[in-house]
């Protein structure tokens, strides 16, 4: 397997890194524990994890899982906080108060000393960013944190980051979590330049767009009962339409044209973009993870590159994998007016 780089910070990554968004809801506990296992066995050393999963639930598994694995210092722990995680005021949020409290818990939740990237979940564009990253930094220098980083930010705050982290002298962000799969490629028009240029490594969730491009799903208004469109609705159920599923079609021809899996291929498409460090897989079952292992080995065809961006050109998209951000403006599926 080829690891590689993680931003500027030195540390090598499995090119897939493993979600735990269904440990503790629906997955439950020893499950999870082995579907971690699994993926240690197979050369997967990036575990990705927040506050706010399932209650915290889902940092308490993973943190079973690395201690009975005896190889936590072998292994890259990404933890995120943003989310309402309490009914109160301060239970949310970029503020110093909740950053340093909710690294405190996360800290003890998963049975660690220190958390090996811990990521801003979304921009809080009511907190000046000083005093979110200063206790950023403050938390590396404590040695409680190794690294920092961002998910689902635009692209000119994450470059204020790491702006006023050069200025400041502070830890810098070393990567970033957006929403990329084949269906909403519109990270290449900005963001992904920017990680380029600045030496910060993405880490992309929905590479499968929620298993549209896994092909289960027939139609919209027929999704399987064990989706996320179902068992979560609202944000997800307005991810999957008919464009997108139809692009999974036409995914699906091509991977059997290849003879592989439409999964993997699609899959191995973003792995396989400029500045990808590692996507992220968040199996529900052992048997999804054991599917999706294959990918670590494949490469994308280089020659589908043009039919792939047929199906969706560079920078645009067909479903809105951003519609859980309010700083993205552009709505998609609107009726043109005759």
């Amino acid at each position: 397997m080829n690891y590689r780089s993680l931003g500027r910070s030195g540390l090598m990554v499995s090119p897939l890194a493993l979600g735990t968004f269904n440990f503790g809801g629906p997955t439950d506990e020893d499950t999870s524990v082995r579907i971690i296992a699994r993926a240690i066995d197979a050369g997967i050393n990036l575990f990705d994890v927040a506050n706010s999963y399932n209650e915290g639930r889902s940092e308490a598994y993973l943190g079973r899982a690395l201690r009975e694995s005896g190889r936590r210092d072998d292994l890259i722990v990404n933890t995120k906080v943003h989310f309402p995680v309490g009914p109160g005021p301060n239970d949310r949020g970029n503020s110093r108060h909740h950053i340093i409290r909710e690294c405190e818990r996360s800290l003890k939740r998963m049975g660690l000393d220190h958390i090996d990237m811990l990521q801003l979940h979304r921009p809080d564009f009511d907190i000046p960013a000083e005093e979110t990253l200063s206790a950023l930094n403050d938390l590396v220098r404590q040695g409680k944190v190794r690294y920092i980083g961002t998910s689902t930010h635009p692209a000119w705050k994450v470059y204020e980051a790491i702006s006023i982290a050069e200025r400041r002298g502070w830890a810098r962000p070393i990567a970033e979590q957006p929403p990329y799969n084949l269906l909403d490629r519109r990270v290449e028009n900005e963001l992904v330049p920017l990680c380029l240029a600045e030496g910060v490594s993405l880490l992309p969730y929905a590479p499968l767009a929620q298993g549209v491009l896994a092909g289960r799903y027939g139609s919209k208004a027929a999704p399987p009962a064990d989706s996320r469109a179902i068992t979560r609705g609202g944000t997800y159920a307005d991810r999957v339409n008919e464009a997108g599923i139809a692009v999974g079609r036409k995914v699906a021809e091509l991977a059997e044209r290849e003879g592989l899996a439409g999964s993997h291929l699609a899959l191995a498409w973003v792995k396989d973009r400029p500045g990808v460090a590692a996507p992220l897989f968040g199996p529900r079952t052992l048997e999804q993870l054991e599917d999706m292992l294959p990918v670590l080995e494949l490469d994308f065809p280089a020659h589908l590159e043009a039919e792939f961006d047929a199906l969706v050109p560079p920078g645009s998209a067909v479903t809105n994998f951003h519609n859980g951000c309010r700083w993205m403006k552009q709505v998609l599926d609107v009726e043109v007016p005759r």
